[in-house]
């Protein structure tokens, strides 16, 4: 009893051992199963695939093995997806991955025949052995194959497996994947085929050498036509649709691939490091084509006449999303001719596209309002003269006409009163991004185009804008909104913008008068014609043609110029890039204007001639600003003068009694603005002169001098040099008087110089050092500016 008890023992562990090891074994194997399929499953290199916002082709770049290999199909199209499964796999929606009948019935065929006529393999199976590299068959590999279709099909849905065949079966030469094959062979997406076309496509990777132009053609139809007929029998076509498929032709070469946006794939592709992607864009597929014909149209005029290269940029400002993107006219290859570069990323020269910003600044700012008067006339800091295009000067301007003429003095002007390093941050702020330098190095300039900026930047900033006139309250904390071109990407940014609603809507407001191009010109004139708010740009040197311009719906952003930097004497931004900008317009459709945010506004009395705060004694006008607006400055320019009873001559106290005297008010402006302002303005009244026997008490009296100097400024510092005739050179001093007929005595230092009349100037050679310029009349009123002439070593540093 004993040695049967140890037995049974024995023999109890011996079956927990087995159990054990089987179990063991069990787990092992489980675990095996369950980690065999690699990870990636396909690991060949893709195609750089650039789609449109509804999916559509709009470029792709060759994978790096030389393959067509598109793989961003997640499902596959109902036609094919009915067509390859009746002739690849007709269980392919019943099996685990494995089909016994299928297997059975390729066994029992192969043994009839003496060799290899059927594989039986399911998709799911032919998926497995595209991703290991097709190896040499062998039962081993079958077994292996199953193993893995079994597990693909716990990982994926039916769905999956089928998009992981499509998307990697080879379809002859170096076309790889459904969707590669359908624009390829058909040029169009796997969507859109024909009931023919899938049915070819469904028979390729069976036999993709059959696609071979020239090669087994009958074959091929006798395929695509055999499986035509079984879906005519099982009733997924009807006979109509069987006769019309068998009479269309087979593909013939294969046909280029569209290249709707080459450079913005380009730039796609470098942003991402060179990867191959597939790139699902926000753009309007349709309207890239306008685009694309609308510039290329421009650029063959614009060829004519030297002009090289043109981009465009199109944003919905609800969104901000791009709607085209034409990096460039043309594709050449010709290097020289700049035409693989995209525009839209290279900074280039502003021009005077920056003029809108600052003119917001201030308004926010509560440094002018829109019809406050600027000056206009000759202007000089540290030796930096600045001029306007038409190389005239109107005296006094007011702020949105200047902005509307992109006049530069009164820009120069205005920077310097707002600050460069504050203007500087604002830019910042508003999304641009090639800043590189210290405010200091880019000085006034700033506002002219000292700085570059790209067209992505400047488009973006100018969305901004109206789409924060849109906005019908100041909101808290408003942040800058990023340009949007991949459904990938975020707007949302940690920029604070301190551009408000109305600081937006009244500079857009100001820029609807900027004078279009000629074919635009009478556009006031009919009812549908659309409001746009727009700006120019011309660079130094005529390089770049900039124009930009918004509604409340879309931003476009034009560019116009050379590649090369190249400048021609005709390009400017009215006259080459606004004929394109009004075009693309013209192809959009049409928005309404942007409402007033009147939450955001409020209502101030204004003098009506410069647009400041009314005193009382000027004609007034209700003007828009900010609410927050904190401008104060009551008019400056309109005085109280006393005339005599028949208001012919000045007077004063002195030599008249009050009771004898007229008071009016009376528009005056500064002598030096006077001077220029009454060119432009016939109806500008120049201030009587005092009656003669009050005219010895005025000077004496401290009152105003009628005299302005037009040169020089306030804090000049410059540097006379030295001639081709080794000569020293002179500099030309010049003052205006308010009586045209008055003489004028010169004196520099308490040295007498000499006297003018009418046209009042003078020309002096001055050593280096600090000097006062004083200028008197007849009546004894003077005036006096302190200059620094520079010596050479100064100069030089």
């Amino acid at each position: 009893m004993g040695d049967g008890h140890k037995i049974r023992e024995v023999a109890l562990r011996l079956l927990t051992r087995r159990r054990q090891v089987v179990i063991a074994a069990a787990a092992i194997a489980g675990i095996a199963f369950w980690r065999c399929l690699p990870e990636p499953l396909f690991d060949e290199p893709s195609s750089s695939v650039l789609v449109s916002r509804s999916g559509e082709l709009l470029g792709a770049k060759i994978a790096g093995d030389g393959q067509w290999r598109f793989s961003g199909l997640e499902r596959v199209p109902g036609k094919f997806k009915t067509a390859i499964v009746q002739f690849e796999d007709k269980r392919f929606f019943h099996h685990p991955g494995v089909d016994p009948l299928a297997l059975v019935r390729s066994l029992y065929l192969n043994l009839s025949e003496g060799r290899v006529v059927s594989g039986g393999s399911t998709l799911s199976m032919q998926a497995v052995r595209l991703s290991r590299k097709n190896p040499e068959r062998s039962y081993t590999e079958k077994l292996v194959e199953m193993v893995l279709a079994l597990r693909l099909e716990l990982r994926y849905d039916k769905d999956e497996v089928l998009a992981l065949y499509a998307n990697h079966a080879p379809f002859g030469g170096n076309v790889v994947g459904l969707e590669a094959a359908a624009w390829r062979y058909f040029g169009r997406s796997p969507e859109e085929l024909s009931w023919a076309e899938a049915s070819t496509l469904a028979v390729l990777p069976n036999s993709p050498s059959l696609i071979h132009p020239g090669r087994n053609r009958e074959q091929l139809k006798e395929k695509r036509d055999r499986l035509l007929g079984v879906l005519h029998k099982r009733g997924v076509i009807d006979g109509m649709q069987l006769k019309l498929a068998r009479l269309e032709p087979l593909p013939g070469k294969p046909v280029p691939l569209p290249r709707i946006a080459p450079h913005l794939l380009e730039t796609l592709l470098a942003n991402n490091n060179g990867l191959a992607y597939r790139f699902e864009s926000t753009v309007d597929k349709p309207l890239q084509l306008a685009l694309s014909g609308i510039v290329q149209s421009h650029s063959r005029s614009l060829d004519l006449r030297g002009i090289g290269n043109a981009a465009a940029l199109v944003l919905d400002n609800r969104n901000f999303e791009v709607l085209a993107y034409v990096g460039n006219s043309a594709l050449s290859t010709d290097p020289a001719s700049g035409h693989a570069v995209d525009i839209i990323r290279r900074p280039r020269s502003t021009g005077s596209i920056l003029k809108p910003l600052l003119f917001a600044a201030m308004i926010d700012a509560g440094e002018i309002l829109p019809k406050t008067l600027v000056p206009d006339l000759p202007t000089q800091y540290a030796g930096y003269m600045p001029e306007n295009y038409d190389r005239t000067y109107r005296g006094a301007v007011p702020a949105q006409e200047a902005l509307a003429r992109s006049l530069n003095v009164p820009a120069i002007r205005m920077l310097k009163r707002h600050g460069v390093n504050r203007f500087y941050d604002y830019l910042e702020q508003m999304g641009m991004s090639t800043l590189h330098r210290r405010p200091a190095d880019y000085g006034l300039t700033l506002i002219l185009g000292g700085a570059e900026g790209t067209l992505w930047d400047l488009v973006g900033i100018y969305a901004n804008m109206a789409n924060i006139a849109k906005r019908a309250t100041v909101t808290s904390r408003t942040t800058y909104s990023n340009p949007k071109l991949l459904w990938t990407e975020s707007i949302e940014s940690d920029r604070v913008v301190e551009l408000t609603p109305a600081g937006a809507w009244l500079t857009l407001n100001a820029l609807q008068e900027v004078t279009r191009p000629y074919e635009e010109t009478h556009w006031k004139n009919f009812s549908s014609s659309r409001k746009i708010a727009w700006k120019t740009g011309t660079s130094y040197g005529l390089r770049d043609g900039w124009a930009i311009g918004s509604t409340s719906r879309h931003t476009v952003g034009v560019w116009v110029g050379n590649a090369s930097g190249e400048g021609r004497p005709d390009l400017t931004g009215l006259s080459s890039a606004a004929p394109l900008l009004f075009d693309i317009f013209n192809r959009l459709e049409p928005s309404p204007w942007f409402s007033p945010p009147y939450a955001s506004l409020k209502e101030v009395l204004v003098c009506k001639d410069d647009g400041y705060l009314a005193g009382g004694g000027c004609e007034t006008e209700v003007q828009l600003a900010p609410i927050d607006s904190h401008f104060e400055r009551m008019s400056p320019y309109h005085r109280l003068v006393h005339m005599d009873k028949d208001a012919t001559w000045r007077v004063h106290g002195i030599c008249e009694s009050v009771s004898d005297m007229e008071h009016r008010s009376w528009f005056v402006l500064p002598p030096g603005q006077e001077f220029y302002y009454r060119r432009q303005h016939p109806e500008y009244r120049t201030l009587p002169p005092y009656r003669k026997d009050c005219q010895e008490f005025v000077a004496a009296s401290g009152k105003r001098a009628p005299i302005g100097f037009l040169y020089p400024n306030v804090g000049t510092r410059l540097y006379i040099p030295t001639d081709l005739a080794e000569k020293k050179g002179k500099t030309v001093f010049e003052a205006v008087h308010r009586d045209r007929g008055a003489t004028l005595y010169w004196h520099l230092d308490d040295l007498y110089l000499g006297s003018t009349r009418t046209f009042h100037q003078m020309a002096f050679d001055i050593r280096p050092g600090i000097h006062r310029i004083t200028v008197v009349d007849k009546e004894g009123n003077r005036l006096s500016r302190k200059f620094e002439v520079l010596g050479k070593e100064q100069a030089v540093n």
